[in-house]
């Protein structure tokens, strides 16, 4: 800024006052350079070491003294060109630069008062750029502290614990130590995550894995491998009026993605709860109802084709088709750093593959439990001998007593309602999930489908809206209880013998 000579100036017993208020955590040298235009009617700049002005107004100088100062050939300089009197004085800047250049250009002479103000302003302009270099550089090392925890938990996500643990040990030895964790998901506005995200690594001490969330603005994801994480972050939650904590049942490391699609299924239930808390509830689940030997030797079959592809390629596609399963595409990428195209393409080469119809919700549904039995196995075996293979059917793991019992009492939950919620539900899963085509069967209208889909959620106990594995077991049962026909997975395999089609 141009400064005048007849401008009112600080007294001498004020402008050192002023100088030190400007001396202050997160204080720019912007202001510094326009007060100190102010106190001596100067025009003042401030240049780095290539002659870029940091602040103020560029003035007319020569370059060749400017970069004798700023190497340090000279400290200082005072110069008369015509009736402007110039004063030039170093400035030290943090590496990788040398230093700058303050400039400052006024039609009086500079008596022993200006050049004290000058002097002592260029050591408050050194500390200022000190310090924010070293908060940027802070800033820097947290960005980078924070990829490497996401980079953790994307590669737990696709299963590589190995490579994860590697990554890991070197930042925070005995994370990963344990083969168990459990996934907690803390939910908060969106401004303030951070804080939250930093209150819950103080919590754990470092002895969990705290991920600010990349597919949602609001979470904060912990990957707890011990015990005493739940009851410090159930703690925290006390303190913190309008935040909510879902978490996971203990899962191997392996399975990371499925513990964190039950802490995000639990946090859904938490908004409703006094203690705005809950942990996935160990309910019977469909494959846990199967015939073991068969499951596996299904589960074989539908994913032979996959069995070509090199280890680590197979693996990034299962694991990205079962995330895209349970989420969006574009949540799905964020999770896994990828693009929502890649995630799209991975599926896109498991769908040709298996020559399944992923547009059908009853395949999804049944790639689905392929997808979790293959992952909850935990041994080495070989994979069943191709006899053993080619026999096992879909139709034939569905049929089971047990699994019929328990889709028969879970279906049997939405009879009780005059809406008639179980002929809606089955209208819409047969229509994919796509209200308008099962409003157009039933002959109602849109938004009647989706509040009968929404009012037997809390009867069901499962999410139905969001794709995930609570609708994946809604379908299964109406597949058991036969209220829908079975799809033809592997495509040579026939139909379930005798099931209705309400297509």
């Amino acid at each position: 800024m141009a400064g005048r000579d007849d401008a009112p100036r600080p007294t001498d017993a004020a402008w050192a006052e002023q100088l030190l208020d400007h001396l202050r955590p997160g204080a720019d040298v912007g202001p510094v350079v326009d007060w100190l235009a102010a106190a001596t009617g100067a025009a003042v700049c401030l240049y780095d070491d290539t002659g870029t002005v940091l602040a103020g107004t560029a003035l007319p100088l020569e370059r060749r003294l400017l970069a004798d100062i700023a190497v340090g050939r000279l400290a200082s300089a005072a110069a008369q060109d015509g009736r402007r009197h110039v004063r030039l004085v170093r400035v030290a800047l943090p590496p990788p630069a040398s230093a700058g250049v303050l400039a400052l250009a006024r039609t009086a002479p500079f008596d022993r008062r200006a050049s004290d103000v000058v002097t002592r302003t260029a050591t408050v302009l050194e500390l200022l750029l000190r310090a924010r270099e070293t908060a940027a550089a802070g800033h820097r090392l947290e960005r980078a502290t924070a990829d490497l925890r996401l980079a953790v938990l994307q590669l737990l996500m696709v299963e590589d614990v190995v490579a994860a643990r590697r990554v890991a040990a070197g930042f925070w030895p005995g994370l990963l130590d344990t083969d168990t964790a459990c996934v907690y998901v803390m939910e908060t506005g969106p401004g303030d995550r951070d804080r939250l995200a930093e209150e819950c690594r103080t919590a754990t001490g470092e002895r969990a894995l705290v991920v600010r969330c990349p597919a949602v603005d609001a979470h904060v994801i912990v990957v707890a491998p011990h015990d005493a994480a739940g009851a410090r972050l159930r703690a925290l939650l006390r303190r913190r009026p309008g935040t909510y904590l879902g978490g996971s049942a203990r899962q191997g490391l392996a399975r990371t993605a499925t513990a964190y699609g039950q802490a995000v299924s639990a946090l859904a239930v938490a908004r409703f709860r006094p203690g705005r808390a809950a942990v996935h509830a160990e309910r019977t689940h469909p494959e846990r109802l199967m015939d073991p030997a068969a499951l596996r030797a299904w589960t074989a079959r539908l994913l032979r084709p996959l069995d070509t592809l090199a280890h680590h390629t197979r693996a990034e596609l299962l694991a990205t088709t079962r995330l895209g399963l349970e989420f969006t595409a574009i949540s799905a990428a964020k999770v896994l750093g990828v693009s929502r195209n890649t995630v799209r393409a991975r599926m896109d080469r498991v769908e040709g593959l298996l020559h399944a119809d992923f547009s059908d919700l009853t395949v999804r549904a049944a790639v689905h439990l392929a997808l979790t039995a293959h992952m909850a196995r935990t041994d080495d075996a070989p994979a069943p001998a191709a006899d053993g293979a080619d026999a096992a059917r879909l139709g034939d793991l569905l049929a089971g007593p047990a699994l019929r019992t328990w889709a028969h009492d879970l279906l049997g939950r939405l009879d009780g309602d005059a809406r008639d919620l179980r002929r809606t539900l089955r209208a819409w899963i047969a229509a994919d999930g796509n209200a308008e085509r099962a409003a157009g069967r039933l002959g109602v209208h849109a938004q009647t489908v989706r509040d009968h889909v929404r009012g037997a959620e809390p009867v069901l106990e499962r999410q139905l809206l969001a794709s995930g594995s609570d609708l994946y077991e809604v379908v299964l049962a109406h597949l058991a209880a036969r209220d829908l026909a079975v799809p033809a997975l592997p495509r040579t395999q026939p139909d379930l013998p005798g099931a209705p089609v309400h297509r």
